[in-house]
């Protein structure tokens, strides 16, 4: 029976699907996304349940719309938790934002202004989809290319008070902290410092787009040197979590991720390595 998810793992995506299956791989876990395969049936779900038996998995879902004012899709929230039992699902995490308004869906990952009545309304939804999976949910800070004059709060304290009253955890992707460091100019110490980092379930890496004046979470790229800067930083504060590897777009062989991941392995070795042992006296 596998374990927990530990070490640096890789988002799996369906070109490397029969790779991995056929070949096998020494990544510790993979991460999917969730609604490319609610599926019941099909190849899709054969795959996933081939991958059961063999490696950890967690879940990445993009349809909550934990920000969102429409009701909760509780449909969509159930086909998820089916899923998760399905998979054997470590965890599930999605995102702190809004994904659709007036059942309209945007089809991306859109910013909430961090009010108190903000708060208020994401929680009773973590708390109502928390309910119906039966676990904490894991919740991502998000990139953003707008600021909300309302916000009262800033995004880590958000999230720390929301992790206060929903016992939520974190799913803290570092690639998305330095976008919106170069974005807006946020003090990343002053970020992590009012972060329950005892609450960071995950980290995510990924690559970004230069867009000239500004960064663009684009998932097409290796991660870039001052992601790796930070995540140095990261690690060096959160032990012994573990760590994911996104590539979404232009998405190159599957051994260019098992670098990544690798990379991602000798950083936080490094680090591990570092910290004094435990001495017992007699």
């Amino acid at each position: 029976m596998v374990g927990e998810p530990t070490g640096a793992g890789v988002g799996l995506r369906g070109c490397h699907m029969a790779e991995i299956l056929d070949h096998g791989s020494d990544v510790p876990w993979f991460e999917l996304l969730a609604d490319n395969h609610l599926a019941t049936g099909g190849p899709g779900a054969a795959a996933t349940a081939a991958l059961r038996g063999r490696w950890p998995l967690t879940l990445h879902c993009v349809g909550m719309n934990l920000g969102g004012v429409d009701p909760l899709d509780q449909a969509y929230v159930e086909r998820i938790a089916r899923l998760a039992r399905r998979t054997g699902a470590a965890w599930v995490s999605d995102h702190l934002c809004f994904t659709a308004c007036h059942g309209r869906h945007y089809h991306d990952l859109l910013p909430l202004p961090y009010t108190e009545q903000a708060l208020t309304h994401v929680a009773a939804r973590v708390h109502e989809v928390q309910e119906q999976l039966g676990q904490p949910l894991v919740v991502e800070n998000v990139s953003a290319y707008l600021r909300y004059g309302e916000s009262a709060l800033g995004e880590a304290g958000f999230l720390a008070e929301l992790v206060a009253r929903t016992g939520c955890e974190i799913l803290l992707d570092v690639n998305n902290l330095y976008v919106n460091h170069f974005n807006h100019g946020d003090d990343v110490a002053a970020y992590l410092d009012a972060l329950p980092l005892a609450a960071v379930r995950e980290i995510h890496l990924a690559g970004f787009q230069h867009q000239g004046d500004y960064l663009l979470d684009a998932h097409n790229a290796p991660v870039a040197a001052p992601v790796w800067a930070l995540f140095e930083e990261v690690v060096g504060r959160v032990a012994d979590v573990p760590v994911l590897i996104e590539w979404d777009d232009r998405i190159p062989p599957f051994a260019v991720l098992r670098a990544e991941a690798r990379r991602a392995e000798a950083v936080m070795a490094r680090h591990a390595a570092a910290v004094p042992a435990m001495v017992v006296h007699a």
